[in-house]
C-alpha cells in the first residue's frame, strides 16, 4: 500500500524549507509554529462539533501540515524525521494494545483502559508522582480535569455528589469574603476547580460544556444585535433583559 499524496506533502514541505523555497517557511521554528499547532487542532475540533466532514478533512490536513513542518525542521538539525515520528507512534500503539497485537485477554473497555495506564506507567519510569505528565500548554480547564481524574484514580474523591455541591457553595462563600484581588483570584480558582470536579462526577467534559456555553452565548448575542431597535449602548437593563429572553426563544438555545 502506497500513500503518494502523503509523500507529495512531505516533498512540498521539503521544497518550501529549502534555499530556493519560501522565505516565511524557512524562518519558522518549533517555537514560532507553536500557536499554529494549537489553533489548527481547535479548528479541527470545531469541524467535528459541526459534524462537517468536508471541513474536518480540510482541517485535519492543516493539522497534518504542522506535523510534517515540525518533522522537517527537526530533520534539518538531525534530531528526528517524519519516519521517526511514525515509528514512535506505531510502536506505542502496538505496545499499548496487547489484547490486539499480543495474547492478553480482556473482557471490557475498563480493562483495556487499565492495561493502557499500566503500560504507560512502565514506559515512563521517570514519573514518580501521580501528577506527572500533565501538559503545561493545555488550557487551565483541561488541566483541571486531568488533575482531578488523576487524584480520583488513587482514591482521593468526594463521598457523594451532595458533598461536591457543598464544596462549590463553600468556595463561593469564601470568594464573597475575599478582600484583595489576589485573594479573590485564589478563591475564584477554587470555585472553578470545584465545578470541574462536579462536571467529572456527572461524566461531563467541562471543556466541552464551556465551549457549548460560549457558542450559545454568541448565538444569542448575535440575535440580540439583529433584533435591537436602537444602538446597543443605549439599551436599558429592562430592554437588555427583554432582548435576551427573546433571543433564547428565537435561537432555540435553552
Amino acid at each position: 500500500m502506497s500513500y503518494p499524496n502523503l509523500e507529495r506533502l512531505i516533498e512540498i514541505v521539503n521544497i518550501l524549507r529549502s534555499e530556493n523555497g519560501c522565505k516565511w517557511d524557512r524562518e519558522q521554528t518549533h517555537t514560532s509554529l507553536r500557536r499554529n499547532m494549537i489553533e489548527e487542532a481547535y479548528e479541527a475540533v470545531d469541524a467535528i462539533d459541526d459534524k462537517d466532514s468536508k471541513h474536518l478533512c480540510e482541517e485535519l490536513g492543516d493539522v497534518l501540515l504542522q506535523v510534517v513542518l515540525h518533522s522537517q525542521i527537526a530533520k534539518e538539525s538531525s534530531t528526528f524525521n517524519i519516519e521517526d515520528v511514525a515509528k514512535g507512534i506505531s510502536d506505542k500503539l502496538i505496545h499499548r494494545h496487547p489484547h490486539v497485537f499480543g495474547d492478553v485477554k480482556v473482557n471490557s473497555t475498563d480493562e483495556i483502559l487499565d492495561n493502557w495506564e499500566k503500560l504507560k506507567k512502565e514506559e515512563k519510569p521517570h514519573r514518580t508522582s501521580i501528577m506527572d505528565g500533565i501538559s503545561k500548554a493545555q488550557s487551565a480547564l483541561m488541566s483541571a480535569q486531568k488533575i482531578s481524574k488523576k487524584a480520583v484514580k488513587v482514591g482521593f474523591e468526594w463521598p457523594n455528589e451532595e458533598a461536591l455541591y457543598k464544596c462549590v457553595q463553600s468556595e463561593i462563600e469564601e470568594f464573597q469574603k475575599a478582600k484583595t484581588l489576589d485573594e479573590k483570584e485564589d478563591e475564584l480558582g477554587d470555585i472553578l476547580f470545584a465545578v470541574v470536579n462536579l462536571a467529572r462526577w456527572n461524566k461531563i467534559d467541562a471543556e466541552q460544556a464551556l465551549l457549548r456555553a460560549n457558542k450559545k452565548f454568541v448565538k444569542r448575542f448575535r440575535e440580540m444585535e439583529t433584533s435591537a431597535q436602537k444602538e446597543l449602548e443605549h439599551l436599558s437593563l429592562e430592554e437588555w433583559d427583554e432582548l435576551w429572553k427573546k433571543a433564547k426563544t428565537t435561537t432555540g438555545c435553552p
